[in-house]
C-alpha cells in the first residue's frame, strides 16, 4: 500500500508541478474581466506580435490584459462610492490629487497613473522605429538637443530609475519639450504637464525577454515607436487639446 501511495503522491506532484510551469502561458491568454465603471481597458491598437521581436507577444499580452486591466479594475473600484471623482476625466482626477478624498487618494494615484501611463503607451507604439520629422524633428533638436542626443540622455534617465517607474518626453503648450522620470506608476500630468512619450521601465515590461538587462529594452524600444503618432500628440499638445 505505502508503494501505491508513494507512486500516487509522485504522480500527482508531477502533474502539479507540470500545471506549474505551464500557467503563465494560460494565464496570459486568459480573457480580461474588470468591474463595470467610468473607466474602461482601451483594446490595443494592434496584434500583440505587432511590435516583434523587440517586445515579444507573450509581455505585450500580460502587461496588457493583466496589469493594466488590474489598475482600470482598482480604480473603478475607487471611485465606485464617489459619484464626482467618477465623473471627472483621468487627467483631471490627476492633476487635482491633492483635492481627492483622503479615503482613497493613493488608489487614484497609483492605479490613475497607471492607467494613464499605459494608454499612452500603448498607444505610440506599433510603429517600425525611424526618426521623427518636421516640425517635431525641429523642436527635439531645439529642445533636447537632437535626436541621437535624446534617445541617450532618455535611456540614461530609463537605466537610472531605482526600481520601477518611468521615463518621459514632456510637451507643454508652447510645444516645448524637456526630459522627466517619475517613480513607480506617478505620471507629469500629476503636475497638470503632457506627456509626449514615455516607456515603462517596471520589470513587468521588459523582463521575459530581456531578463535584468533594461538598457537593452530602452534601446530595442526606439523601434516599435510610431513617429507618425507621436507627431499627432505633440500637434494636438500644442492645441491645447492632449488629454493623456
Amino acid at each position: 500500500m505505502s508503494t501505491l501511495l508513494n507512486r500516487r503522491s509522485a504522480l500527482l506532484g508531477g502533474a502539479a508541478l507540470a500545471s506549474l510551469f505551464a500557467a503563465p502561458r494560460a494565464w496570459a491568454q486568459a480573457p480580461a474581466s474588470a468591474p463595470s465603471g467610468p473607466f474602461t481597458l482601451p483594446p490595443l491598437p494592434y496584434a500583440a506580435n505587432a511590435n516583434e521581436p523587440h517586445i515579444d507577444a507573450q509581455t505585450m499580452e500580460i502587461h496588457h490584459g493583466r496589469h493594466h486591466a488590474a489598475y482600470v479594475a482598482n480604480l473603478n473600484a475607487a471611485v465606485k462610492d464617489h459619484g464626482q471623482v467618477a465623473a471627472m476625466p483621468i487627467e483631471q482626477i490627476l492633476a487635482r490629487l491633492g483635492e481627492m478624498p483622503e479615503a482613497i487618494r493613493t488608489a487614484l494615484r497609483n492605479n490613475g497613473g497607471g492607467h494613464a501611463n499605459h494608454a499612452m503607451f500603448w498607444g505610440i507604439m506599433g510603429g517600425k522605429g525611424g526618426a521623427p520629422t518636421g516640425e517635431l524633428a525641429e523642436a527635439i533638436t531645439r529642445d533636447l538637443g537632437g535626436f541621437d542626443k535624446l534617445k541617450g540622455d532618455f535611456n540614461g534617465a530609463g537605466a537610472r530609475v531605482f526600481g520601477s517607474g518611468w521615463v518621459f518626453v514632456t510637451v507643454d503648450r508652447a510645444g516645448k519639450l524637456a526630459l522627466a522620470s517619475r517613480p513607480n506608476q506617478d505620471t507629469p500630468l500629476m503636475d497638470d504637464g503632457r506627456v509626449l512619450i514615455g516607456n515603462d521601465v517596471w520589470e513587468h515590461a521588459y523582463y521575459l525577454k530581456y531578463q535584468n538587462r533594461r538598457p537593452a529594452y530602452l534601446e530595442a524600444w526606439w523601434n516599435v515607436l510610431d513617429w507618425e503618432k507621436v507627431a499627432a500628440r505633440y500637434a494636438a499638445a500644442k492645441a491645447g487639446s492632449l488629454t493623456i
